[in-house]
């Protein structure tokens, strides 16, 4: 496994393009473009303000920078450097920005929500949706690309509105079963659009693309409902994370729920392997110790390793009482990513923020725990094979496959906090995200 040297990074933002050649990332209001095998400078472009989003459209040929502050989003394209777009949204500001899935047109949401402006980089047109819903998800693409569903809010009631994407037509338009709705996720094969409620309604509803109501699953009521939802990459399974700290997956066929996981503080299961991080300080022969000691030895001295121990069930992981009197506690299922293969699911319990679960779907029960020394920060799945990679905010990144668990400090000297990562497409790469630093990580075939 070989790390590049660290480079500077602000707003955490570090992109690889989906084709895979390049690496984006922002230094205050520059934006850098780098060869992903050499990481040599290809680009560097220079924004009017400080970059607070970006994003690469599907083609790999443009990337949008928004600046939130400014209202304002500029568009530069690898093929030709001089070419240049610039949209600003004026006194109406700006709270959120994407490309559509062609890579040729932006939508961008206006400040409280007043409405989606649809900009046409190829025709210099601009279409306009309407009161769209300042929600958490309130836009979602299928995955082909084909159709746009965007969550609405008129008249004190929660609308969708489906589009095709090719000319921006009104495909479908139905109101949701929702008090209060929260976000919108399409299936991966785009038959099936899932709508959840506020987390103070346990309520999950699934629509058709003609937007017939399918199903509408409710796992219990007067209580704190549901905080994440994932849909397996075969479109078989929908997991929900909730507050009350369980999975319930629901299968397609039916709409029913097969089973749910709990996430209990001890784990009895005698077939349940914990792997816990242990730390050991790395042992240095006295007759090497010269003073002042050499600067590779100096580091390697107040650096501690960690490795993983399997730890003897039953085991009794840290719980964390949530604060009851503080808004958005600290409770309940916060990530959850099925593995590409749809053989595993990975989920985290806020309550016990130091673990990551690995559910094994073929068997329906728990497979592996992975006890932290620090709490997780980002966990997420390999593209091509079930293997997770996993940072808790300090210098190692962790790995856990079916063969085994490892942990890797990242080298170099000063902390390099990591606290978000993402897969190269390829599953050869990753970049590695700390607050002001990036590096990427490379990993061999045969490790693989």
């Amino acid at each position: 496994m070989n790390f590049s040297e660290p480079f500077k990074l602000s707003g955490l933002l570090g992109r690889f393009s989906p084709d895979g050649k390049c690496l984006a990332s922002c230094v205050q209001y520059r934006l850098v473009v780098r060869d992903v095998s050499t990481l040599q400078i290809l680009q560097l472009y220079t924004c009017l303000d400080q970059i607070q989003y970006i994003e690469w459209s599907s083609d790999s040929l443009f990337i949008l920078c928004a600046m939130y502050k400014r209202g304002l989003v500029q568009v530069w394209s690898l093929e030709q450097p001089d070419w240049h777009c610039k949209i600003d949204e004026g006194s109406a500001g700006l709270v959120a920005s994407c490309w559509s899935p062609d890579g040729r047109h932006i939508l961008n949401t206006t400040e409280f929500h007043l409405r989606i402006t649809v900009w046409s980089l190829c025709t210099k047109s601009v279409s306009y949706i309407k009161y769209p819903k300042a929600c958490q998800q309130g836009v979602a693409f299928t995955k082909d690309g084909r159709y746009m569903a965007v969550a609405e809010r008129r008249d004190c009631k929660d609308f969708i509105s489906i589009f095709v994407c090719s000319d921006w037509q009104l495909l479908r338009h139905f109101d949701t079963e929702t008090q209060d709705l929260f976000g919108i996720e399409w299936a991966p094969n785009g038959c099936v659009l899932a709508v959840w409620d506020t987390c103070l309604e346990y309520k999950i509803l699934l629509y058709s693309l003609d937007g017939r109501l399918l199903s509408t699953y409710r796992a219990y009521e007067w209580s704190l409902g549901i905080k994440s939802i994932a849909w397996s990459p075969s479109s078989q399974f929908l997991a929900i994370g909730s507050y009350d700290e369980k999975v319930r997956i629901l299968n397609h066929v039916t709409w029913k729920k097969i089973t749910e996981f709990e996430h209990p503080a001890t784990i009895a299961n005698t077939k349940t392997i914990v792997y816990k991080e242990v730390e050991k300080s790395p042992s240095v022969e006295t007759e090497r110790l010269s003073f002042p000691p050499p600067r590779a030895l100096a580091s390697s001295l107040f650096s501690t390793q960690s490795k993983y121990d399997v730890s003897q069930v039953p085991v009794s992981l840290q719980y964390i009482k949530p604060a009851a009197d503080r808004a958005n506690p600290k409770m309940g299922i916060g990530m959850l990513a099925f593995s590409s293969d749809n053989c595993f699911l990975a989920t985290k319990n806020d309550n016990i923020p130091n673990a990551v679960w690995i559910w094994d779907i073929q068997k329906l029960k728990l497979f592996v725990v992975l006890e932290q020394l620090c709490a997780i920060q980002s966990f997420q799945w390999d593209p091509r094979q079930p293997r997770l990679a996993v940072c808790t905010g300090n210098s190692k990144v962790y790995f856990w496959s079916p063969a085994g668990c490892v942990s890797v400090q990242v080298p170099g000297e000063g902390d390099f906090q990591i606290v978000s990562l993402s897969w190269h497409a390829s599953g050869d790469s990753m970049v590695l995200l700390s607050k002001e630093n990036f590096c990427v990580c490379y990993l061999e075939r045969e490790e693989v």
